[in-house]
């Protein structure tokens, strides 16, 4: 069992086990010696799931990559393809069967889909001569992957998707049948990633969100610098220094990254300075063991204590790695222009460090995400300015950016000003999304103070406007703010399921209602941690579990917008 997804009020394990127990019994079917062919993408959210030694106890002895030609060799008697429902895969997966050694040993072939069965993969396999090559064909309903106690998300490339079937599959899972039961959230509520677009541009300032912005998580794991890692021994040498990066899993099963994630990373060095004096001082503790008894005490928190320095160590050096970024020129004043924009700041003309940039030929994804900012943050551009904008990227960047362009104009992220007013003054004053006096102020260093007092602490200002609607929500409710509902993408609706009497649950004094809150487009750990604070506001009244199409922050999103057209 994973105690990092029972903590919450929900236990998230739950929905985990029952996945393992799915996938448990799609590998008895397949009797005998297997070997697993992975499609590349899957492999890190099966890691969350099920690590190797569960696969092995069902008889797996070998992994690979899915890619053309010939499969390894290996001496099993199943093959088994895990894949997303693509048609490029099935034509890989159709040269692998094509290409097997027919004089060999017999191999049984199976195919299982991730998440869905599609028949137009099965027709192309069809049409390829080897579906009647596969005892089983199935489907793998690995929907909502639970990465912590109360985040849980699909990972699916595809942004926009239905949930209903989800929460149904949720329900069933939970409570073990389709009877009546008591409700497990008092309310759900479906934000779609189009009503804002402004939060994910931004550039995140929890330590969480920095570590995502600077190198990326990726399935709960990140990958970093290893110089920063090597012992003393290795670094005073100047040899045998590491070369492979770092590879470090961030969940709250780690006690320390529990308590640091969702800070302000101006928050986090005085953490880590507290840390390091307590486990200092525990160590020193050796020293005062005089009986038996004392000594036998000591050595059986030693474990403890040793996985807490070795935290504290590889927490210090990520720490060290982010201040090099944000202590720099360059960071500074990208964060100043944004906080200018969001701040309602010279949004309606050509910025002067934007076009530095390009100049500079900064990042593209750089660049874009600052446009894309200052066109969200005013309604869009005047036309002039959009304009050139475009021009100077496909001179600098070069011209087979123009798709990109066209992509982003149809995401809303760039688009020109029409002739209505711009909104953005409207939704900001009204939502209180820019706070001049909030605690943690990137800015101006002196006014940090270790304890928020409002989401805006995760972007040093900024309350991302997602959340606030959930918190709105949650109290007074969303009638207090209609007129700027009505200026949000889209329509909006409540819709109340009545319980019958029996099932209304009655409330403890002191207990808060849970509402699970789906991100339809992708959600930024800032906004996580913003939900998090909420939900520790002792006269919040409300917990919040997270469910997302995707974990993203701007580059990913952005990049997303590049890779194909929408």
């Amino acid at each position: 069992m994973a105690a990092h997804l029972s903590y919450g009020r929900v236990n998230l394990n739950v929905l985990r086990e029952a996945v393992r127990r799915e996938l448990r019994e799609f590998l008895d079917k397949c009797a005998g010696s297997k070997a697993i062919v992975w499609d590349e993408y899957l492999t890190g959210p099966f890691g969350l799931i099920a690590q190797y030694s569960l696969l092995k106890e069902h008889e797996v002895e070998k992994m690979f990559t899915l890619k053309g030609s010939r499969l390894p060799a290996a001496d099993v008697k199943n093959i088994i393809f895990f894949v997303r429902p693509r048609l490029e895969l099935m034509d890989i997966i159709a040269e692998n069967v094509l290409s097997e050694d027919r004089r060999g040993p017999t191999r049984d072939f199976h195919i299982l889909f991730v998440p869905r069965r599609s028949l137009l993969c099965e027709q192309r396999l069809k049409d390829l001569g080897v579906l009647g090559s596969f005892i089983h064909r199935e489907e793998y309903s690995l929907d909502l992957i639970p990465f912590d106690g109360d985040l849980l998300s699909m990972e699916s490339e595809g942004a926009f998707k239905q949930v209903a079937n989800m929460m149904i599959r949720m329900k069933r899972e939970f409570t073990g049948s389709q009877n009546s039961i008591f409700p497990i959230f008092d309310n759900l509520l479906l934000l779609d990633r189009n009503v804002d677009l402004l939060t994910p541009l931004a550039t995140q300032l929890t330590y969480e969100g920095l570590i995502d912005e600077i190198y990326g998580i990726q399935n709960s794991y990140v990958k970093l610098p290893p110089e920063k890692f090597a012992s003393k021994k290795q670094g005073d040498g100047g040899k045998d220094l590491p070369t492979e990066a770092k590879k470090l899993q961030l969940n709250s099963a780690e006690e320390l990254y529990a308590e640091i994630r969702d800070k302000n990373f101006n928050a986090v060095g005085s953490v880590l300075s507290k840390k390091a004096k307590v486990i200092s001082a525990a160590f020193e503790e050796r020293h005062n063991a005089k009986t038996v008894g004392e000594i036998k005490q000591f050595v059986s928190q030693l474990p403890h204590m040793q996985a807490a320095r070795g935290s504290l160590a590889n927490h210090t050096s990520i720490a060290e790695l982010i201040k090099d970024v944000t202590t720099s020129e360059d960071f500074f004043d990208k964060l100043t222009v944004e906080q200018e924009f969001m701040s309602g700041i010279d949004t309606d003309k050509v910025n002067s460090y934007i076009e530095d940039c390009i100049a500079q030929k900064h990042p593209l994804i750089k660049v874009l995400r600052l446009i894309c900012l200052q066109s969200v943050c005013n309604s869009g551009l005047k036309q002039k300015v959009l304009d050139y904008y475009k021009r100077e990227i496909l001179q600098t960047y070069g011209y087979e950016h123009i798709l990109t362009l066209h992509n982003l104009e149809k995401a809303g992220l760039l688009k020109p000003q029409t002739g209505g007013r711009n909104s953005y003054p409207t939704i900001r004053k009204t939502l209180r999304l820019w706070m001049d006096d909030v605690n943690e102020q990137v800015l101006f260093p002196l006014t940090i103070e270790q304890s928020p007092t409002d989401i805006s602490y995760v972007y040093s200002g900024y309350a991302p406007l997602s959340v606030r609607l959930a918190q709105l929500l949650s109290r007074p409710g969303w009638r207090s703010i209609e007129e700027v509902l009505r200026m949000l993408p889209g329509p909006h609706f409540e819709e109340r399921q009545p319980l019958p009497t029996g099932l209304q649950k009655k409330r403890q004094p002191g207990e808060n209602r849970v509402t699970l809150i789906f991100f339809l487009g992708g959600v930024t750990f800032a906004e996580i941690a913003a939900l998090r604070f909420l939900s520790q506001l002792e006269d919040g009244g409300t917990e919040y579990v997270i469910a997302t199409t995707k974990l993203m922050n701007g580059a990913s999103w952005l990049e997303s917008l590049m890779e194909k057209p929408l």
